[in-house]
């Protein structure tokens, strides 16, 4: 017995059956429609949801100056504290639904504090520039260290000494030819320098930057 062919059409070389969803979104394009297709409401839905996603990473003064929801705000909060992976996937979902409810004005906040909070300001830009000098001096020149506790009498020298002689014995090759490799005193110098420069004088209160290329954490 004959397979019955399916009723339908090519449109670009793609068959579209008559009456899927596919046809019926190319019938309310021909129509000149302005209601949104399904495929439009499921790319906003999850554009929303990656973006109420990317609220968690919001450091908490951003997101405070953003004034959301409440109940939006409270979602955020419980799905920072979940740790079941299952239990924080349907959170995020929760915040992709209550994301929807926001206009374009909160959405365009929420964007451009994201945007800010990974653009680093001038003088942050300049604070980084000055800690890999300094930290590159503290390892090459044996006076730099007196140099540096004398402008920054705050820094732990004992903590700073350790952390420089343990950096050069790490960066000696272990064999001959070998490429230098960084470890963790190396990451850490730069850490304690680039926090007194920005009157952090607590290593563990300085936020955990990306450790430099090569450095061995």
């Amino acid at each position: 017995m004959s397979r019955k062919l399916k009723k339908g059409y090519f449109v670009k070389g793609q068959f579209v059956a008559e009456g899927s969803e596919l046809d019926l979104e190319y019938k309310r394009e021909l129509k000149g429609t302005d209601d949104a297709t399904r495929t439009d409401l499921k790319r906003e839905s999850t554009e929303l949801q990656k973006l109420g996603e990317d609220l968690l990473t919001l450091r908490a003064e951003l997101m405070t100056r953003l004034a959301l929801p409440e109940k939006l705000t409270e979602a955020v909060a419980e799905a920072k504290r979940i740790s079941n992976f299952e239990g924080k996937r349907r959170q995020i979902q929760f915040i992709g639904k209550l994301m929807r409810k926001l206009d374009a004005a909160q959405l365009d906040g929420i964007r451009t504090a994201l945007i800010e909070q990974h653009t680093p300001s001038a003088l942050e830009t300049q604070t980084l520039h000055q800690a890999e000098i300094w930290r590159d001096r503290l390892l090459n020149e044996d006076d730099s260290l007196g140099q540096w506790i004398t402008l920054s009498p705050s820094t732990d020298s004992q903590q700073l000494r350790a952390l420089v002689r343990q950096a050069r014995k790490d960066a000696k090759p272990k064999k001959p030819g070998a490429a230098i490799r960084h470890g963790r005193a190396y990451r850490d110098i730069f850490q304690i320098v680039r926090a007194e420069l920005l009157g952090e004088n607590n290593l563990d209160d300085a936020p955990d930057l990306p450790h430099d290329p090569g450095v061995d954490v």
